[in-house]
């Protein structure tokens, strides 16, 4: 696993009326340091939002209560141990987890599966909109070693 990235298996309480998922709780560890913002995002079937990373130290915490998507994460950075690796994660309905990615490592997702998908993210630095923290790269750069059409696995 990359240094940094952490997963957490969500607890899914069910019952005849449906079920309850927490998604973030203040003495879970891997939302250390705390969130300073949360907000969702809705992507249609196929849909890649990569790639991006942040400068600034934020910390994003990723969550898909609706649909299914394939996160990756790709380590560049220079003292790493884990300089070069990229781990992938499929989660969503069928498997909820929250997923902490370090900002400073390229990250994005692809909505897999016929349907819509929510992303909810819990990052540590609220937004600026004057001077947003974020660099940006194509889904398909040759930069980064990652066929967002294959397979995915868990």
């Amino acid at each position: 696993m990359i240094e940094g990235v952490e997963t957490r298996k969500l607890q899914v309480n069910t019952d005849e009326r449906g079920h309850l998922v927490e998604m973030f709780r203040e003495d879970w560890d891997e939302y250390d340091p705390e969130p300073a913002m949360s907000y969702f995002s809705m992507s249609y079937p196929g849909v890649i939002r990569a790639w991006h990373r942040h400068t600034r130290g934020q910390i994003d915490h990723f969550v898909c209560p609706q649909g299914r998507i394939k996160i990756a994460v790709y380590d560049d950075r220079d003292d790493s141990p884990t300089q070069g690796e990229v781990n992938t994660f499929v989660i969503g309905e069928h498997s909820q987890q929250a997923v902490q990615i370090p900002g400073a490592c390229w990250h994005g997702f692809k909505v897999i599966g016929n349907e819509q998908a929510f992303l909810v993210n819990f990052p540590t630095n609220l937004y600026d909109y004057e001077d947003p923290d974020e660099e940006r790269l194509p889904h398909d750069t040759d930069e980064i070693p990652l066929d967002w059409g294959a397979e995915p696995h868990e």
